[in-house]
């Protein structure tokens, strides 16, 4: 059957003739709010998925597509009765996202956008004019807005506000996504055109979950991305430190739904880069054992985490507010050689730390702070210093009774003597030179071990990070990740567990593809248990429940559990 609309979009956009079928959807934009709603929707919907194809054709932009938005956001935001009627409540969503596609890489479009006024529309939506899903399509929009200086000026007339909205959606939309959607066990009673945006009407309620995670993780990325454009013009930077939010910041994780997202500690080291932004990070330990942690993680993120302590190290005015604790999680950085394409970080850690001492003496006050650079003297440099002269039969030597004083340690190890075999493999540690870096890992890796089964995971943590720091390539010990993933889930630090998990796995598979083994349960059983405490959600559930979580997944292991886990060979 033949359309008899003469205006009908889908028409128009078949014409063959360019002259009749531009000035035809040139007037659908204009007209856009007078079409039947059914098919404005339709229309809307199509437009939806040409800006994600193709973002960069210029077509749409040049015929008025920014004013047709602006229009339909303006009537959806300002008259209730028509958004609620019929299909328009998907109208502000397809439209914001539409400006968003199509500002995402073009400065061109960009202006464009901002000359159509679509600034004020949006900022009304991350007010929270409509919903949470809205919000998602403002942030990221006004985002793409503030990447470019020309268009970032006319956001920033609205400077102070635009920053505390985006502050508060980045720390509250889990719990707002939860609590309005993931809370909502029921499908039936969830908004239903929500339901119908997630999951574009496939799936019931795990899919529906999972994408509800996947957007507020995007909601919080974005919204920290919008932040980033004014903090790296060195704009709001004392707003943006607020105590409060920097403690929401270090939290902040993109998580394996969005891990392309440094998240939180991509705006801290932008931060990092100013006076006023080191002050306040420096002023807050919780932040700094947050940046510490990731600092010793396996986490894609890792180098970022080093960067901010270096820099804050540097810095005269803060090095001796964090020195205390950064020294004490990069001494065992010190013999890092790369992550990426970063180089030599070890030596720059170790220069960082001993900027206070010089031939061997510190002028440091704090005892604590002046045993442990002493320390990494004697470690890095004097040892090194006296090694260089070694010869190859004497190291050679030393090769062979380090490995006789590893199998003393083993052997107590098996038969239960755990603190003995600590202290062989301290013993083989302090003969074996620098340049034996397969023997050291396996020394620092078994020792750990130790530690772990005499429930002193800090000291697992830090041997682990050593061995982890000479393998080669770098984090790349299966034995030394798992056992770290199992000291940092003592402590308590899910997140760094679940990546040292997940590396292992990665490196239990690769290294030997002829072998074909299987996963170990036990690592299966770990992350289970590790994607369930990071869960994107899981502090607004707790907040949100009144009662201890009732899944069986968030329990402790058992100690039969634990033990099971904890007798991996060394």
């Amino acid at each position: 059957m033949s359309c008899t609309n003469p205006t009908c979009f889908f028409c128009t956009m078949k014409e063959q003739n360019i002259v009749i079928r531009r000035s035809g959807i040139k007037k659908c934009f204009k007209e856009m709010l007078s079409i039947d709603e059914q098919e404005r929707v339709l229309i809307l919907s199509t437009l939806w998925k040409i800006s994600m194809n193709q973002p960069e054709d210029p077509e749409f932009p040049s015929l008025g597509i920014f004013k047709c938005m602006v229009s339909l956001l303006h009537k959806s935001i300002n008259d209730k009765s028509w958004v609620l009627a019929c299909q328009n409540i998907y109208i502000p969503y397809y439209a914001a996202h539409i400006v968003g596609s199509y500002t995402m890489n073009s400065l061109d479009f960009a202006e464009k956008a901002v000359e159509s006024g679509v600034i004020p529309p949006l900022l009304d939506l991350l007010r929270g004019k409509m919903s949470w899903v809205e919000q998602r399509v403002a942030v990221r929009a006004l985002g793409h807005l503030a990447s470019y200086d020309s268009t970032f000026e006319t956001l920033a007339v609205h400077e102070e506000e635009v920053v505390k909205l985006t502050m508060s959606l980045a720390s509250r939309c889990s719990e707002l996504v939860y609590n309005e959607f993931v809370a909502i066990e029921d499908t039936n009673l969830r908004v239903n055109y929500h339901k119908k945006l997630i999951t574009r009407g496939v799936g019931g309620l795990e899919m529906e979950n999972r994408k509800a995670e996947e957007w507020a993780s995007q909601v919080q990325c974005w919204s920290l991305h919008l932040l980033n454009c004014f903090a790296i013009r060195g704009r709001s930077i004392d707003l943006i430190c607020n105590p409060d939010f920097l403690k929401d910041l270090s939290s902040m994780w993109g998580g394996l739904v969005n891990h392309t997202s440094p998240s939180g500690i991509g705006l801290i080291r932008i931060l990092c880069y100013t006076q006023v932004g080191r002050r306040k990070v420096s002023e807050s330990k919780e932040v700094i054992e947050c940046i510490c942690n990731l600092s010793r993680s396996s986490d894609d993120w890792q180098y970022m985490g080093i960067d901010c302590l270096l820099l804050l190290l540097h810095d005269m005015n803060t090095r001796y507010k964090v020195l205390e604790i950064a020294s004490f999680y990069l001494f065992d950085l010190i013999e890092l050689r790369k992550l990426g394409e970063r180089s030599k970080l070890g030596q720059k850690i170790t220069k960082a730390l001993l900027i206070d001492f010089k031939n061997g003496k510190s002028r440091i006050k704090n005892p604590t702070i002046d045993r442990r650079l002493k320390e990494i003297w004697v470690t890095k440099v004097d040892k090194n210093r006296r090694e260089r002269s070694m010869s190859d039969e004497l190291l050679e030597e030393k090769r062979v009774m380090v490995n006789l004083i590893k199998q003393q340690a083993n052997n107590s190890f098996w038969l239960g003597d755990i603190e003995t075999a600590v202290k062989k493999y301290t013993e083989g540690l302090k003969l074996c030179p620098l340049k034996l870096r397969k023997e050291r890992v396996v020394l620092y890796s078994n020792r750990a071990q130790c530690y772990l089964l005499l429930n002193d995971p800090d000291s697992a943590v830090s041997d682990t990070t050593k061995a982890l720091s000479i393998s080669k390539p770098t984090n790349s010990h299966a034995k030394s990740l798992w056992r770290r993933s199992q000291a940092y889930y003592m402590k308590g630090l899910a997140k760094e567990s679940l990546m040292d998990c997940l590396m292992f796995i990665n490196a239990f598979v690769t290294v030997d593809k002829r072998k074909q083994e299987k996963i170990p349960y036990y690592a299966v059983q770990m992350i289970r248990k590790l994607m369930d405490l990071t869960w994107f959600f899981a502090s607004a559930k707790s907040k949100f429940s009144s009662q201890a979580s009732s899944s069986s997944s968030n329990e402790e292991f058992t100690k039969d559990e634990m033990s099971g886990m904890l007798l991996i060979s060394i």
